[in-house]
């Protein structure tokens, strides 16, 4: 069962076309993380390490982006390459997208652009770190990632470590159920933390395999829904960051940001930087561990999908 591709503006690579058109597996990959979210080389091998272990598995990877203008779901390693090493790269959500391509530019797509991105081409599971979410003190600042409303209106179900932690964890849980978005723990009935296994918040629903994930997608379907699925693959205990390393260095980066004045959008990068110091990279190495484990299930996921 899969989607049918809306004609546009979106192009997908000849693999990513050929696997989407046969019916088999496809698993979409964000470039935010390729192009903002790791210091180079590191950031250009974790993306061709990820796009392997899809392939690996049987599962046709689909990083997606924007080259030259050209709105990508599915990249040569050229391309890839062009957006890990890039100077000029912008980070793009979807208000972004038509500029990006108006103007040529290369960007790197957000959780909100990839998911948007990679539906309008047929590609319904999705791969990432962790999801942006409604940003401390928003009730002031009405600072919330568009990932979420993104996510309120394509069906695509999205494989991630929980929401940042660096965010404010329980109102984005809360914001997630208003928008109708589908939260599944994989194997846990509690919320992933990002760095942490758990948020210390629970999940109202639980998957212990693929196979249940693929069988309520379809299900999703059947019912007209149109909201995504978001699926909590925790970090194992022994892989997270110690709980205790991550609340001191939260509240230091916290208060540096307030120090500095930081609000709105640079205040993430900000925080993810001073976690990667002052962990002395263990942080960056966290975040690598989860992106690939949610690789791995999300092509568990797309190879049940294809099943179906």
């Amino acid at each position: 069962m899969s989607a049918t591709p809306v004609p546009g503006p979106v192009t997908p690579s000849p693999e990513v076309a050929d696997a989407l058109a046969a019916g088999r597996p496809v698993v979409a990959l964000e470039s935010t993380l390729i192009a903002h979210g790791l210091p180079r080389p590191r950031n250009l091998a974790v993306a061709r390490e990820l796009e392997s272990v899809l392939r690996g598995m049987g599962v046709t990877p689909a990083t997606v982006g924007v080259v030259g203008g050209d709105v990508l779901v599915g990249m040569s390693d050229a391309q890839l390459e062009r957006l890990a090493t890039g100077d000029d790269v912008i980070k793009a959500s979807v208000r972004d997208l038509p500029m990006a391509a108006a103007t040529g530019a290369d960007a790197a797509t957000t959780v909100a652009s990839t998911a948007y991105l990679a539906a309008r081409a047929g590609v319904r599971v999705f791969a990432t770190g962790g999801l942006g979410g409604v940003h401390r003190g928003a009730a002031d600042s009405f600072d919330e990632s568009a990932d979420l409303p993104a996510l309120a209106r394509t069906p695509i179900t999205v494989v991630c470590a929980g929401v940042k932690s660096i965010l404010d964890v329980p109102a984005t849980l809360e914001r997630l159920e208003t928008y109708g978005i589908t939260v599944i723990g994989h194997g846990t009935d509690r919320f992933p933390g990002f760095y942490l296994t758990d948020s210390g918040h629970p999940v109202d629903w639980r998957a212990d395999d693929a196979e249940t994930v693929a069988a309520a997608m379809a299900a999703a379907d059947a019912l007209g829904l149109t909201s995504a699925f978001v699926i909590g693959n925790p970090l194992p205990e022994d892989q997270q960051l110690p709980p205790a390393t991550h609340d001191r260095v939260l509240r230091e980066a916290l208060d540096a940001a307030e120090d500095k004045g930081l609000h709105g959008k640079p205040v993430t990068p900000f925080l993810l930087d001073y976690f990667h110091r002052a962990t002395g990279g263990a942080s960056l190495e966290a975040n690598v561990r989860a992106v690939r484990a949610n690789t791995e299930l999300a092509g568990r996921i797309a190879l049940a999908w294809a099943r179906r």
